[in-house]
């Protein structure tokens, strides 16, 4: 139970605005022979490029339920995680909030002492309320003691890691550092592994166990994929498949799991009433070469808030009620998914405050006001504001793979230098996604536009690089 908290007005006006319209798309819904509560499936890949996707221009190996499943539905070209690492993305994701406002940077390991607040409600949580069965499978990455598990922050029932497939004994970089590797269900270790070759159809096999024993009412599947984060394993049906070598196999078994997902939501007879999302937590981990994905030409990677850190496939597919094939592209964020499924769902906003917006209408076909969205890294520094098209890099060190590295193809990293950005930099996306002119001279009220919303950001949410204090951070929830 969480505790009771005071709820600012503003908070309270918001809840009754979506309470309101909430009502009234649940009757529009049942008019036009759309159930109210549909089925949710929410499919998180690991380390996944903007480019890995056949969709999304990869040629190197064949992701045919993928490419599908944009067909059906809504792809997004400029849809954004707003942190380019492991546990600050998921808190993101699955609070609609920026996780440095919850005190939650980086990746958490074995060794930490807190998680995801107790107090901060999660989408499983939101939907539980509604009468949904809830369940997650993968990784979870959010807190590895009992008060900060999936079963704790809203999910009926879990199977997975509770954190990155490379925080194990055999890391090439820090060998015997990590303990054996845990997989666990509910509560309990159940396994250690040495051997990951079928977490991805494990993790498959789970899911739709899940939704076999959810088909009766409303469910929420939260699907957290430990690929295509290194070290990479894949099993004997997909080992070999790929001309690209052992990461296109990877991506050709996720691409197989989301087939078999839909295959059984279909199967079942749910697929009408289904609303099915896929991106990832962030973009491709380049210092692992051959091992890593596809930026799809954009600048940087995994750990850079340039947008090869910070974009992702961004697929949502509902039959009937999002329009199939549309390629959407105004800019979205993870953080926007919570609120989109209260709205759709008619599940009440939680108490905290929380920074993203429902997209509905953006699914639906309609245009939205675009609205400023913010890249964190590192402990709470603020290194890009994106507002539609529009991108402002502020001042901040970021690491790059110095030119003309040759990089590696056997799960061993190269080494990153640091390079800095001296002054902020305006990019116009539409016109240059891969954030190569510095147009800010050229285009001044945009510059102090977006300069304004950093100011606003930062009285709210702090920022490290400025020494600025917000006055809108909360806690972590910690052990002793």
């Amino acid at each position: 139970m969480k505790s009771t908290h005071s709820i600012p007005l503003s908070s309270l006006l918001i809840s009754l605005i979506c309470f309101t319209s909430c009502e009234t798309k649940t009757k529009e819904n049942e008019l036009v022979g759309i159930p109210s509560k549909p089925n949710i499936v929410l499919i998180f890949a690991d380390d996944m490029g903007y480019g890995d996707l056949g969709v999304y221009g990869a040629t190197e190996w064949k992701t045919p339920n993928l490419d599908q499943l944009a067909k059906d539905g809504v792809r997004f070209t400029q849809f954004y995680v707003p942190h380019a690492v492991c546990s600050a993305s998921r808190a993101a994701l699955l609070t609609g909030t920026y996780a440095n406002r919850l005190e939650i940077f980086g990746a958490l390991d074995h060794t930490a002492k807190h998680g995801l607040n107790p107090e901060e409600t999660t989408i499983a949580e939101m939907l539980r309320a509604n009468g949904y069965s809830t369940g997650m499978v993968g990784k979870w990455h959010l807190g590895h003691h009992d008060p900060f598990l999936p079963t704790a922050q809203g999910f009926d029932s879990y199977y997975g890691l509770p954190y990155s497939n490379d925080m194990w004994p055999h890391h090439p970089e820090a060998k015997n550092y990590y303990p054996p590797l845990p997989l666990y269900r509910n509560t309990a270790v159940i396994d250690t592994l040495d051997d990951q070759s079928m977490l991805t159809t494990n993790y498959t096999e789970e899911a739709i166990k899940f939704i076999e024993e959810s088909k009766d009412k409303p469910f929420f599947l939260y699907l957290a994929h430990s690929m295509t984060h290194v070290p990479l394993y894949v099993s004997d049906k997909f080992k070999g498949k790929s001309e690209q070598g052992l990461y296109g196999d990877v991506m050709m078994e996720v691409d197989w799991s989301v087939g078999q997902v839909r295959e059984k939501i279909e199967e079942l007879g749910l697929a009408e009433n289904t609303l099915i999302i896929f991106t990832s937590d962030n973009g491709p981990w380049l210092s692992y070469g051959g091992h890593s994905g596809l930026t799809g030409g954009l600048r940087e990677g995994k750990g850079t808030s340039w947008d090869g850190g910070i974009r992702e496939p961004g697929i949502f597919v509902w039959p009937n009620h999002f329009p199939a094939g549309k390629v959407e592209e105004q800019a979205a964020m993870t953080i926007d998914i919570l609120p989109t499924l209260a709205e759709i769902t008619g599940s009440n906003l939680p108490d905290l405050p929380i920074d993203g917006r429902s997209i509905l209408p953006m699914l639906e076909g309609k245009e939205m006001e675009s609205k400023p969205y913010f890249a964190y890294y590192n402990r709470n520094e603020l290194q890009a504001v994106i507002y539609g098209k529009w991108k402002l890099v502020l001042p901040h060190a970021y690491r790059s793979i110095p030119e003309g590295t040759t990089m590696r193809n056997d799960g061993i990293p190269v080494k990153y230098h640091m390079l800095n950005l001296e002054k902020a930099a305006l990019f116009d996306l539409g016109k240059d996604p891969n954030e190569t002119t510095d147009v800010a001279g050229s285009n001044p009220e945009i510059l102090t536009r977006l300069k304004q919303f950093a100011d606003e950001a930062r009285a709210d949410m702090g920022d490290a690089l400025t020494k600025s204090e917000g006055a809108g951070l909360r806690k972590a929830g910690r052990v002793e």
